[in-house]
């Protein structure tokens, strides 16, 4: 029997994955990714001209992204779908003894599309996974601030929560990333500034890749951004000042 391996590939800039996931990717022999029908897909993106001569490459398109409400049974009943086939194909291949390298944007165990295929695999088939350094951490770092001191606390959201939660999350935390922006932005938007925090917001889009923009939310134009986009709010909280702690 083979095995499947997940490669987390970080925040986008191909020098950010781990020396570990690397490896793996440049010795696999079967490629799996994640990607929207008719795209390239931003995983295999990154990975442009690190895989073997002759690897397999294994396109695992979303039946539906935007077009139907994520909350919809029939977007759940795609998804499912789609997810116990992929789960089928990929044991399939270990157990014929080949070995898969999954990859996997930002770290696996985080938000990323792998943790469904994980959850049926891993008592059928062996599983490694290779974490990846998270979007945000890429996003944050773009910023060239600490998202957190001292002892604030982080919480991270998704734009897909209803407004008052979003808003609630937003007033009792001291620092933000709020993920799935892209058509909930003027939610988030609107959210942000009930909570008095507006003011605070940063979006950056694409970080850590080409075509990497940051800049106060309050003044970014429009209503839509790009799905690789991320807002964060810093925290202040206590640090060492001159003549003690604040």
């Amino acid at each position: 029997m083979g095995r499947i391996i997940c490669a987390g590939l970080g925040p986008g800039d191909p020098d950010l994955i781990s020396v570990r996931s690397d490896r793996a990717i440049r010795a696999g022999r079967h490629i799996a990714y994640f990607r929207k029908a008719g795209r390239q897909g931003q995983a295999r993106r990154i990975v442009e001209g690190m895989l073997a001569p002759g690897a397999v490459e294994h396109a695992m398109e979303y039946p539906v992204t935007t077009e139907i409400p994520f909350d919809s049974p029939d977007y759940n009943r795609a998804l499912a779908t789609f997810y116990d086939d992929w789960t089928e194909r990929l044991a399939a291949l270990v157990t014929a003894g080949q070995e898969v390298v999954v990859l996997c944007e930002g770290d696996p165990f985080f938000y990323g599309s792998f943790m469904h295929l994980y959850v049926r695999l891993k008592d059928r088939v062996p599983v490694e996974v290779i974490p990846g350094i998270p979007g945000m951490v890429g996003c944050w770092n773009a910023t060239g601030q600490p998202i957190t001191w001292g002892d604030d606390v982080l919480t991270v959201l998704m734009g897909t929560l209803p407004e008052d939660e979003l808003t609630r999350h937003m007033q009792g935390s001291d620092a933000l990333a709020i993920m799935k922006t892209g058509r909930n932005l003027p939610r988030v938007r609107r959210a942000l500034a009930a909570a008095g925090r507006l003011q605070d917001a940063v979006l950056i889009e694409r970080g850590t890749m080409p075509g990497q923009r940051v800049q106060p939310l309050a003044e970014v134009k429009g209503d839509d951004c790009p799905y690789f986009a991320i807002v964060l709010v810093h925290g202040h909280g206590r640090r060492p000042v001159a003549g003690g702690e604040e």
